[in-house]
């Protein structure tokens, strides 16, 4: 019965999704730690930084849940999440998100003055975003932002302060992210119509859609390319950001505006091959050159 229930709460906040945005908080936390003056303990800061990002993302996930509870229990593809299916109450993820916000805010209480101060705009950040669709077509790019967050959240772990490298990999995350939430958006384009909520899909065509998210994922590459020019210059560098560059273009591949069936492996596979392959070779990257 618990680990049931347990169970049902991974699967509330898409746990095993935290592999999008991990992954560059782990290469940023790796740059601070071999680039900049810092007295951290390693192991320490590490634990904690996984911490913060799997408390956030509990927050972020669950509040979106919980938000969307009724507009997902008319949506015939969402129908069957935990809430509107019964698994989990309305209170019950209300308690379960509190749980985490004071987990999430205790935790950077123990980091950092600076991670202490604005925590509370990381929770902000992620929360609003559940609410974007209401009144915006640009909820994608806060849901990027959201995520985007986690480099610069890291780099500032170890550091106690912010430096334009770890911004870039925020943009880099923020574009990469809406790109691919833009392709993601495109199954519930209609109902969204219908609904009145706001997206990128639900105000253009789905071939302009592709084009916006295409767009977004050349400005990410782009980005990364000139993060990139500040680092070792090895072939595990090219490798990292080919395999990343090739990735998100062969998501544009394999989803076009009358072939819509491989979202599912575009938003979940590829993304995560992404992120995993970059930041390997990247974190890599410093270790052994840095």
């Amino acid at each position: 019965m618990i680990m049931s229930k347990i169970a049902d709460y991974l699967r509330l906040v898409k746990f095993s999704h935290t592999i999008f945005a991990m992954p560059f908080a782990l290469l940023s936390f790796t740059y601070a730690w071999t680039t900049a003056e810092h007295d951290a303990v390693l192991w320490v800061v590490l634990l904690q930084v996984v911490a913060c990002m799997v408390f956030a993302r509990n927050v972020a996930m669950g509040f979106n849940r919980w938000a969307d509870r009724k507009i997902d229990a008319e949506n015939p593809r969402t129908a069957s999440r935990e809430i509107p299916a019964g698994k989990i109450s309305s209170r019950g993820a209300v308690v379960f998100i509190i749980i985490n916000a004071l987990l999430f805010v205790a935790t950077t209480i123990t980091i950092n003055p600076l991670c202490a101060y604005l925590s509370p705009v990381a929770l902000a950040v992620i929360m609003f975003y559940s609410y974007c669709k209401r009144f915006t077509a640009l909820a994608h790019l806060v849901l990027g932002l959201s995520l985007g967050i986690a480099p610069v959240g890291a780099y500032i772990a170890v550091t106690g302060t912010m430096v334009i490298e770890c911004c870039l990999l925020a943009v880099v995350v923020m574009t990469w992210c809406a790109g691919f939430d833009i392709i993601y958006a495109l199954q519930d384009a209609e109902f969204d119509r219908k609904r009145g909520l706001h997206s990128i899909p639900s105000r253009f065509s789905a071939r302009t859609s592709l084009v916006i998210s295409a767009l977004l994922h050349v400005v990410s590459v782009g980005v990364l390319v000139y993060f990139a020019l500040s680092q070792p210059q090895t072939w595990l560098l090219y490798v990292g950001c080919g395999l990343f560059a090739a990735i998100l273009a062969l998501e544009h591949f394999l989803v076009t505006p009358t072939k819509q069936r491989n979202i599912g492996i575009a938003f979940g596979t590829l993304n995560a091959m992404a992120s995993m392959s970059l930041a390997v070779c990247l974190i890599a990257n410093l270790l052994i050159w840095g």
